[in-house]
């Protein structure tokens, strides 16, 4: 049973999405702010975090600044509908997707469902294997979700990993948004969904110290992106 950590200060929202969470086979817990939050994430034991950008006090995006100095356990943001800078910031702190509220509680399970997916060596895309994906100076273990450059290991959240992985088993070929999204969220694009394009920046940043500036991840305009071969 999956341990899901709701944070909203809304108690009835809270309620609502948490007994629904618990329906579908979740282990629920739920705090009001942000400093209990982290409080509770500080001593482990959650396997996926629901997150409200907009709390009074410490604000959801502070609340996962904090979360990334000591944690890597996935995360799922509420943001308001139609507040992109939140959105994009979020996922530039190393959140692993969100969904807009309002939300139905049927597609807040999905995104956790897909989520949790990614994170289980048992339930991944077909295909993957105890080998290595050697990309030059790039090896990816798909059962480990480990990725590294010239032995160094990638501190990748779990998008950015499932991102690498995709472009790895697909090196020198050019791979649609959309399939990226399908393949490493576990959905499709939605309209205007910046998720694919932010999460490969962030990746690009991660590897930039170590590349020399060399442009491992190209991008092919108006199809997708590639990862060139060395």
């Amino acid at each position: 049973m999956s341990r899901v950590l709701l944070v909203d200060d809304d108690d009835e929202l809270s309620s609502m999405l948490g007994d629904y969470v618990e329906l579908e086979g979740f282990a629920v817990e739920r705090a009001g702010d942000g400093e209990s939050a982290l409080a509770r994430l500080s001593g482990g034991q959650v396997d996926i975090v629901v997150l409200d950008v907009m709390m009074p006090g410490m604000s959801g995006i502070e609340v996962l600044r904090r979360l990334r100095t000591f944690s890597g356990v996935p995360v799922l943001m509420l943001t308001a509908r139609g507040d992109d800078i939140d959105c994009v910031l979020a996922l530039e702190l190393g959140a692993d997707d969100y969904v807009q509220k309002p939300c139905t509680p049927r597609e807040l399970v999905a995104r956790l469902k897909a989520i949790l997916r990614r994170m289980s060596p048992a339930q991944r895309v077909a295909g993957a294997t105890d080998d290595a994906l050697m990309v030059g100076a790039l090896v990816v273990w798909p059962q480990r979700r480990v990725a590294e450059y010239g032995h160094t290991v990638l501190a990748l959240t779990s998008s950015e990993y499932g991102l690498i992985e995709a472009l790895a088993r697909h090196a020198g070929n050019v791979v649609s948004k959309n399939d990226l999204s399908l393949m490493a969220l576990g959905r499709p694009m939605g309209p205007y969904d910046r998720n694919i394009d932010v999460h490969i920046s962030a990746i690009r940043q991660k590897l930039s110290p170590l590349t020399g500036g060399r442009p491992l991840i190209q991008t092919v305009r108006g199809v997708g992106y590639q990862l060139v071969r060395e």
